[in-house]
């Protein structure tokens, strides 16, 4: 085999999948010249949060609270303080798709609540990353025996595989926009976007004589 014919070649795989995770940040804030009230108020907002969030399971598969900020405000002049500000972010992750537009408007219904979001992604172990390995490596294959056919030869053994990259596309931002019918709630029109997934492999095959004459 070692004096056999070699052909390499580069297989590739491109899909695009629906995303699996909606994610993102809810952020409650606060302001008052007393300290104490500014985090008594945080408090209250950081709570009413949790409660709608708690409200949505299991639609929320996940919830981690980020960064809390307390800060004062001093005037330029000096050290003197003037206000306080507190933040608490809270970053959600939200599997049921149709629950999503309707969490979203409920938690910035709420009072001094920022919302960014959604980005759309697919889990690390998502079956669409193994399905695109496989068909890179279907793809190498193909075009092993279409340069050996070329030569009036045919592909005998595998040699060498070698994963070069599987990617994705980095959490995207969705399309979103609100609707209303009369008196109606207002409802939120979510697209969540197709997830890109590219695999790429190169492998050596042996193949057998060419028919060169």
């Amino acid at each position: 085999m070692a004096d056999a014919p070699v052909v390499a070649v580069r297989g590739e795989a491109y899909r695009e999948v629906a995303p699996e995770l909606a994610r993102f940040t809810v952020t409650a804030t606060a302001r008052d010249r007393d300290r104490e009230t500014t985090l008594t108020r945080l408090a209250e907002r950081a709570a009413a949060v949790r409660v709608l969030l708690d409200a949505a399971e299991p639609a929320v598969e996940r919830r981690e609270t980020g960064q809390l900020r307390v800060w004062p405000e001093t005037k330029r002049s000096g050290e003197r303080v003037v206000a306080y500000h507190g933040s608490v972010t809270t970053t959600v992750t939200v599997v049921d798709f149709t629950a999503l537009g309707e969490l979203m408007l409920r938690l910035a219904d709420q009072e001094q609540v920022e919302l960014a979001g959604p980005w759309w992604s697919l889990r690390p172990d998502s079956p669409a990353y193994r399905e695109a390995r496989h068909a890179a490596i279907a793809d190498a294959l193909a075009r092993a025996r279409e340069y050996a056919e070329a030569l009036g030869a045919r592909v005998t053994a595998l040699v060498e595989l070698a994963d070069t990259g599987l990617s994705s596309a980095p959490p995207m931002l969705s399309k979103a926009g609100f609707a209303r019918a009369g008196e109606a709630a207002p409802e939120l029109e979510l697209d969540p976007q197709p997830q890109p997934v590219q695999a790429a492999v190169e492998a050596r095959f042996t193949i057998s004589e060419p028919v060169l004459g």
